[in-house]
């Protein structure tokens, strides 16, 4: 089941970096410049665990990234819309390489199970 979500992950991440490309005619540097971005938020974890968290799964929920998306179409804020594209892209790859959002315990285990050091838990 795992190889299917990672496909389907897959052709999502595809889909929209499509649509980021072709139907807002976007630049490659803004895509390269802002594609890890939602990754900064990895820099709360050195002030709590919990900040971490909540900051990592705010930027890499997909739920949230689809308002930023629509808010920027309702507003007609075209670059707020492929800013919201750039990082649904980017929740679509980090699900591809095994990442989902965290839970509070561990950095470790993320809502498609155990990564890392902790993977041996999946078992």
């Amino acid at each position: 089941m795992k190889i299917v979500l990672k496909l389907e992950e897959f052709g999502l991440l595809l889909l929209f970096s499509i649509i980021y490309f072709y139907y807002f005619n976007g630049s490659w540097v803004l895509y390269l410049s802002l594609f890890f971005v939602p990754d900064v938020s990895f820099v709360l974890y050195l002030i709590t665990k919990k900040a971490g968290t909540i900051a990592y799964n705010v930027f890499h929920h997909k739920g949230v990234i689809t308002l930023v998306i629509l808010l920027g179409i309702l507003l007609k804020n075209y670059l707020i819309t492929q800013i919201g594209l750039i990082f649904i892209a980017h929740s679509c790859f980090d699900r591809v390489a095994g990442y989902g959002l965290k839970y509070f315990d561990s950095f470790d285990h993320t809502h498609l199970g155990w990564i890392g050091k902790s993977k041996h838990k999946n078992t």
